[in-house]
């Protein structure tokens, strides 16, 4: 007892005898900035067995006093409910890891927890009261520990004799003191992921009926539109200085048609669209780019109760092709993304190749099947992922050749039900100076269709890496 100082023996003391709590006075005073310790006088029988190097100073013997008003540098324990210590504490001490010195006094509350975690708070209190304790043994009596995982000696080896009848050899191995059933991780080498994908397909309807004695009337019609979507990207992640992003999409929509006496459908949505932008990265957001887009339908579609087309395959056809400037912000999150084109040199090429059509309907001069227009481009494509089952799509695109100008915006609010059941609301809005004034109308030029839909969907991403 005679190495241990008076601060150990003081901490052992006062920590040990925590759980014997109703054998004490009812206070305890510690000074802190001093080095004795004050206790009633029943206990200086114990302290007079100590060494004679006076290790603990006692208190001269007298009436022990009660004293209820706080002393600065006085910490009354009586107030400070602790768990007592275990048996495994007072074993020989085992040291096997290398914890971080806390530096919080172990007299220190630390911080309340919930009542319902009260046991776990009086477990890590308790945890680093034994921590603190056995830091202060190792770092100021270190030949006191006798069992420190760094400095015990290698195990010895085992080895076993092989016999060997053919040769009448013997070979002598050793036995691996390893645990034969350890988990083995094998590296493996994850391939680079270049290119992102998104597929998309859904098929919705729309249905009502109406009895025959209905008081308001009405017609009984179905409704179906068919989507299908392709998108690749470059992966920015590998290749931050290039932009490149490439998109299919089909929608083909359709209704029946009870009052047409020849068709029983009526195609209300035929759109073929490809478009693609390559940008270099010029500075931040900003590539230099280039921009493409091919737009289109596949079906033939007819005027009510008439075999007279109104439409069909490149007529009207539409390619455009420009070069400028392409803004390209993503949050992190990946739920907001933003794309701005700019091309103050853009080609547009309207076409009609079907004999029957009116191509003046499609802004080209009679007696041609084309016409080329230079000008500028403007797009935007946003895509926001508002929640968890609802996004938002956006498109805007514009041309002018600086005597005529055309704009269709898109936008699609789905509403993803679960992974193979979602809703639509589809709008799109049209504007084109070159089309015939329709003066029976309030429209004008301006031209709005709008589809809400329902039904089945799935959808496939690739995962960044």
């Amino acid at each position: 007892m005679s190495i241990l100082n008076k601060s150990l023996l003081t901490g052992l003391m006062l920590l040990g005898i925590t759980g014997m709590k109703a054998q004490l006075p009812d206070t305890i005073k510690v000074p802190v900035s001093t080095d004795t310790i004050s206790l009633p006088t029943s206990g200086e029988s114990l302290l007079s067995q100590l060494t004679s190097d006076s290790i603990v100073k006692p208190a001269p013997a007298q009436k022990p006093t009660l004293n209820l008003r706080p002393m600065p540098g006085v910490i009354d324990i009586s107030t400070v409910d602790f768990k007592p210590l275990p048996n495994y504490f007072f074993t020989p001490a085992v040291y096997s890891r290398y914890p971080l010195r806390d530096t919080t006094s172990v007299l220190t509350p630390r911080k309340s927890l919930p009542a319902q975690f009260r046991w776990l708070q009086d477990q890590l209190e308790l945890e680093a009261r034994i921590d603190s304790m056995r830091y202060y043994l190792y770092k100021n009596h270190p030949w006191l520990v006798k069992y420190n995982m760094t400095t015990l000696p290698e195990p010895p080896k085992q080895f076993h004799a092989l016999v060997n009848p053919e040769d009448h050899s013997i070979t002598i191995v050793e036995v691996s003191s390893a645990p034969t059933n350890e988990a083995k991780i094998e590296k493996v080498a994850i391939k680079k992921r270049h290119w992102i994908k998104m597929y998309y397909s859904g098929l919705q309807f729309s249905q009502a009926y109406v009895s025959p004695n209905w008081y308001q009337g009405g017609n009984n019609n179905l409704n179906g539109t068919l989507q299908l979507q392709y998108d690749v990207s470059l992966n920015q992640t590998f290749h931050p200085k290039l932009l490149f992003d490439t998109s299919f999409r089909y929608k083909l929509g359709a209704n029946s048609a009870p009052e047409d006496s020849i068709h029983n459908y009526n195609i209300t949505e035929d759109l073929l669209q490809f478009n693609t932008t390559f940008g270099v990265k010029a500075v931040k957001n900003w590539y230099y780019s280039f921009t493409g887009q091919l737009k289109t339908q596949l079906l033939n579609n007819y005027a009510p109760n008439s075999r007279k087309r109104r439409s069909s395959f490149m007529s009207p056809g539409e390619i455009t092709a420009g070069v400028g400037m392409t803004y390209n912000k993503v949050n992190k999150p990946k739920t907001f993304t933003l794309d701005l084109s700019i091309a103050p040199i853009s080609y547009n090429l309207k076409t009609c190749i079907d004999k029957e059509l009116n191509v003046t309907a499609f802004g080209i001069e009679e007696g041609k099947r084309t016409i080329s227009k230079f000008g500028s481009t403007f797009e935007m494509k946003m895509k926001w992922k508002m929640t968890r089952n609802i996004a938002l799509y956006t498109r805007l695109f514009a041309f002018t050749n600086y005597k005529s100008a055309q704009a269709d915006w898109e936008n699609t609010l789905e509403f993803t039900f679960n992974r193979y059941i979602s809703s639509q609301v589809y709008t799109h809005l049209r504007y084109d100076t070159e089309t015939n004034y329709d003066s029976t109308t309030k429209w004008k030029k301006l031209q709005l269709k709008e589809i809400f839909s329902i039904g089945f969907s799935y959808r496939f991403e690739t995962i960044k890496k």
